[in-house]
C-alpha cells in the first residue's frame, strides 16, 4: 500500500491504542503476551527470547519475522541525549506534530567536559557554556511531553537501566550504547535521530530483522573476573563486524551468576562487535534489581510471564552457536585502537614490550555508561581500601565518574567516594566525559605517546583526548583501579607485589563489593514525571545568528535518474569510524547546527592516495592544488557538481552518529560505495537520501582511485534487490564496470525519492 495509508494504518493498531495501558504495567504486559500469541498461530517455530519480543512489538502480528528480511514495529519508547536529541527534535520540529507518540526522555550527559577540577567546576562550566542548547531541550521536552533530564543527572543509559528499561519491552535510543538496556530483558536498539522521529511521530519503525548469535555461558567467573572480562573476551573472538546483523542472546547456568548491571555492561558492549542488540533471559537478578529501584509491581509482572514471553522456547535455533565457560576467563585488556584486540593479563606486559606500546600509565578512568554501577564502584573502592591500608596512593591521575545522580549520591552517603578520594582519585560530573572525548587534558601534549587505563567501551585513536598517539586499552574497572597504583603496564595485579615505603610488599587480595547498596539507594531530590503532559504554548527559539542551533531545511528530492559525472572525494584507507566522519569531543557543541558541525566532516579518515589526513585534491582547479576535505566537498557541491565517497570494511562502525550521514548529504554528497558498513550508518545514509552501495566483489575496490570520475547506472530503474553499475572512468580514458549492490527496502526506496525520510514523513503528515 502507499507509504501514507500504510502509516495510517499502523497507528490505528491495538498495539497503539494500548499505549493508554501504560508502559511497564501489568496491563501493558498483557497486550504484549495477547499479541505474541496472536503471531504464534500462524508461526509455531520454536523462538527465541528476542525473536518474542520482536514478535510482541511487531505492527502486523499476522506477517511472519523471518531473519534477514523487512518487518515493522511498534517499539514503547524512545531515549535521547543531549548532543542528538538537538537534530532529532529540529527534524520532529518539521513533522508537525504536536507530541511524541511514546514515552521520551532527554537526557543531558554528551555536552560536559571532564577535568582535573572536578565534577562541580566541570557541571558549572557545562550549565555556562551550553544553556542555549539545555534551555532549547528543555522548552522542547516542555512543548513535546518529553522528560528532561538535565545536565547532572546522569548519562543516558545508567538512568534507562535505573527508570525506564524493563524486561520484554522494545526500546530505540539515539546512542549506539542504548543495547545496555538489554541487561535488564529488553530490546534495545541504537538509532539515528531520524528513525526516533518515526516512532515518535507515531509511525511503524521498519527493521532488517537480524540472525541470532546464542552465546551459551557456562560456570562462573573467577574473583578477578567481571562481567566486562565476558564481552572483552567475545569482542576478540567476534571482532569488530562480527555481530553486525545479528542479535546477540545470552543463555546457560551462567546467565544465573551475573548481576545485573553485569548483563547491561555486557550487553552495553555488544555494540563494539556490530550487534544490532543483545539480550538476557529474565533472571532472579533482574527481579532484584527492579525491587530495588522502585519497581516491584513490574518485577512480579514480568515473573508471570518469565516462560511464555521472557524466555527462549526448548529448541530454538541460532544463527552461531558460541560457548563461554565463565570459569576459565581471564582479566581482559582490549586496545589500543580498537575495542576487539584482546589480550589475556597474563601475556599483557610482554605484548605491550614487543609492540612498543608505551609502558608508563598515564591515567587511570573507571566509570562511563559501561561500568558505573554500584557493583563496579564497590568493587573498585575495596581495592582502594586495601591500598590505602598499607600507605599506598594512586600513582597517575585518577578519574571516577559514576553513572547518576542516584549512583552519585548513594556512594556519597555509603563512603566510597571518600575512599577514591583518599586515594588521589577525582570524582568527575555524572556525565559521558573523557570516553567520548569530553577531556580536558591540557598537561598531555597532543603527539606524545602515551598510555591510559579505562572501563570504557571505546578506544579509537584520538577519541578520547584528541591525541591520536593516546594507547586506550579497555579493561575492567577492578583492572585499571588496581594498575593505578602501579603506574605501569607491565604490573598484574593478579601475581605481582607493590613495594612499600617500609621495605615491604603489598599484594591485592580478590576484589568484592556489594550488587546493591545494603540500605536502599538514595534517589534524587528532583526527578521528570513519568508521563509529562505536551504543552503546546511552551516557547522554543532558535536564533537567526546562534552559532549552536540551526533550523533545518528539507534535502532536496532525487529526479529518478542516473548520477553521471560523479567526483570521488576521496578514497580511504582502512578504519573509518563514525568518530572520523563527525568526530566529537570539542565538535559536540556544533551538534544542533549542520552548516557549523559539517566543518569536521571526514577530517581524520585517512586517504588511500597519500596517507595523510584532512588532505584531498580540488579537480576544480587546473594544476594540482589540495584542500581540506569538508572545503573541496563544499566547492564541489557549490559548482553543481555532486560527489561520492569510497571505503573500506565496516564503514561507519562506532556511535550512532547521524551526522555522519547528514553532513556529507549537507556537503553534496550522494553516494558512500565500500566494501561493507555498519548497520547503524547504512540506515542513517538511508534516512538522509543518500545511496550506501557496496561491491559485489571486495577486490574491485582496488579498481576506484580519487582521480576517477564515476557514474552511477542503473539508478533508474532501481528497486528493491537491483543492482547498480559503478562504470569508473580513469584519467588515461579507460574505463571500468563494477557491479554493486543495495539493501534499499521499498519504504528505503520512499525515502531516497523523498530526498530523506523526514521529507516523506512530512509528506505523509500534509496528506
Amino acid at each position: 500500500p502507499p507509504a501514507a495509508d500504510f502509516a495510517h494504518k499502523m497507528r490505528l493498531t491495538p498495539f497503539r491504542r494500548a499505549a493508554s495501558h501504560g508502559y511497564g504495567t501489568r496491563q501493558h504486559y498483557q497486550v504484549l503476551l495477547e499479541r505474541l500469541r496472536a503471531y504464534k498461530q500462524h508461526d509455531t517455530r520454536s523462538l527465541t527470547a528476542a525473536e518474542k519480543i520482536l514478535a510482541a512489538h511487531s505492527a502486523d502480528p499476522s506477517q511472519k519475522i523471518t531473519r534477514g528480511s523487512y518487518s515493522h514495529f511498534h517499539p514503547d519508547r524512545v531515549a535521547l541525549q543531549d548532543a542528538s536529541a538537538q537534530t532529532a527534535i529540529l527534524q520532529f520540529l518539521l513533522t508537525g506534530k504536536p507530541a511524541s507518540a511514546v514515552p521520551t526522555s532527554v537526557h543531558c550527559d554528551h555536552l560536559i567536559v571532564g577535568s582535573k577540577d572536578g565534577s562541580q567546576a566541570d557541571l558549572e562550566k557545562a550549565v555556562a557554556n551550553n544553556r542555549e542548547v539545555f534551555d532549547f531541550l528543555q522548552s522542547s521536552s516542555e512543548r513535546f511531553g518529553l522528560a528532561f533530564w538535565g545536565p547532572g543527572s546522569g548519562i543516558i543509559h545508567q538512568i534507562v537501566l535505573e527508570n525506564y528499561a524493563a524486561p520484554g519491552t522494545m526500546m530505540l535510543g539515539c546512542d549506539s550504547h542504548t543495547p545496555n538496556a538489554g541487561g535488564l530483558g529488553g530490546i534495545a536498539i541504537g538509532v539515528g535521530g531520524a528513525d526516533a522521529v518515526d516512532v515518535m511521530a507515531g509511525l511503524p519503525w521498519e527493521l532488517q530483522v537480524p540472525k541470532m548469535i546464542g552465546v551459551e555461558l557456562k560456570g562462573e567467573l573467577s574473583e578477578w573476573c567481571s562481567a566486562k572480562d565476558v564481552i572483552l573476551n567475545l569482542a576478540g573472538q567476534l571482532t569488530v563486524s562480527g555481530g553486525t546483523g545479528h542479535i546477540i542472546e545470552y543463555f546457560g547456568e551462567g546467565v544465573d551468576k551475573l548481576s545485573c548491571t553485569g548483563m547491561a555492561t555486557i550487553c552495553n558492549m555488544g555494540a563494539e562487535i556490530g550487534a544490532t542488540t543483545s539480550i538476557f533471559p529474565l533472571t532472579d537478578m533482574h527481579t532484584e534489581y527492579l525491587n530495588a529501584t522502585g519497581r516491584g509491581d513490574i518485577a512480579q509482572a514480568a515473573t508471570d510471564l518469565r516462560t511464555e514471553l521472557l524466555t527462549a522456547d526448548s529448541g530454538c535455533e541460532y544463527d552461531q552457536h558460541l560457548t563461554l565457560d565463565l570459569g576459565t576467563l581471564e582479566p581482559t585488556l582490549n586496545g589500543p585502537f580498537s575495542p576487539d584486540n584482546a589480550t589475556s593479563l597474563s601475556t599483557f606486559s610482554s605484548k605491550a614490550r614487543e609492540n612498543d606500546w608505551p609502558l608508563p600509565l598515564s591515567a587511570a578512568l573507571i566509570g562511563s555508561c559501561t561500568n558505573s554501577s554500584y557493583q563496579d564502584l564497590t568493587r573498585c573502592a575495596n581495592l582502594v581500601q586495601q591500598a590505602l591500608d598499607n600507605g599506598l596512593h594512586a600513582k597517575v591521575p585518577f578519574f571516577i565518574t559514576p553513572g547518576s545522580e542516584q549512583i552519585l549520591q548513594t556512594c556519597r552517603r555509603d563512603g566510597i567516594l571518600d575512599v577514591f578520594e583518599q586515594a588521589g582519585g577525582t570524582i568527575l560530573a555524572n556525565a559521558c566525559g573523557p570516553c567520548i572525548g569530553q577531556w580536558d587534558r591540557s598537561e598531555m601534549p597532543v603527539g606524545v605517546p602515551n598510555s591510559i587505563l579505562t572501563s570504557f567501551n571505546r578506544n579509537f585513536a584520538g577519541r578520547n583526548d584528541g591525541n591520536r598517539d593516546t594507547h586506550n586499552f579497555l579493561c575492567s574497572p577492578e583492572l585499571v583501579t588496581a594498575m593505578a597504583f602501579a603506574g605501569t603496564l607491565e604490573y598484574n595485579p593478579v601475581t605481582d607485589p607493590l613495594p612499600l615505603s617500609n621495605g615491604g610488599e603489598f599484594r591485592f587480595q580478590p576484589p568484592t563489593g556489594d550488587r546493591l547498596p545494603k540500605d536502599g539507594f538514595k534517589r534524587p531530590d528532583t526527578i521528570p514525571s513519568a508521563n509529562p503532559s505536551a504543552n503546546p504554548d511552551a516557547d522554543i527559539r532558535v536564533a537567526p545568528d546562534s552559532t549552536r542551533l540551526q533550523l533545518l531545511e528539507p534535502f532536496p528530492a532525487w529526479d529518478g535518474q542516473n548520477r553521471l559525472g560523479l567526483r570521488v572525494l576521496i578514497k580511504m584507507a582502512g578504519k573509518c569510524t563514525t568518530d572520523n566522519i563527525s568526530a566529537a569531543g570539542p565538535w559536540l557543541k556544533y551538534k544542533g547546527h549542520l552548516e557549523n558541525i559539517a566543518q569536521n566532516t571526514l577530517i581524520t579518515a585517512t586517504n588511500a592516495e597519500h596517507a595523510e589526513l584532512n588532505s584531498v585534491r580540488n579537480h576544480l582547479v587546473p594544476e594540482e592544488t589540495y584542500g581540506t576535505i569538508p572545503d573541496v566537498a563544499a566547492a564541489y557541491r557549490d559548482a553543481g557538481v555532486s560527489w561520492v565517497v569510497i571505503g573500506d570494511e565496516n564503514y561507519g562502525e562506532g556511535s550512532a552518529r547521524e551526522h555522519a550521514a547528514m553532513q556529507p548529504r549537507f556537503l553534496g554528497g550522494v553516494a558512500v560505495i565500500c566494501r561493507s558498513f555498519a548497520r547503524i550508518h547504512e540506515t542513517n545514509l538511508k534516512k538522509q537520501g543518500m545511496l550506501p552501495l557496496t561491491f559485489v566483489n571486495k577486490s574491485d575496490y582496488d579498481l576506484v582511485s580519487s582521480d576517477c570520475i564515476v557514474d552511477l547506472l542503473g539508478l533508474d530503474q532501481l528497486a528493491s534487490g537491483s543492482q547498480v553499475e559503478l562504470k569508473v572512468h580513469h584519467p588515461d580514458g579507460s574505463h571500468d564496470s563494477v557491479p554493486l549492490k543495495h539493501t534499499l527496502s521499498e519504504m528505503q526506496l520512499e525515502w531516497l525519492r523523498a530526498g530523506s525520510a523526514l521529507n516523506s514523513i512530512a509528506a505523509q503528515a500534509k496528506a
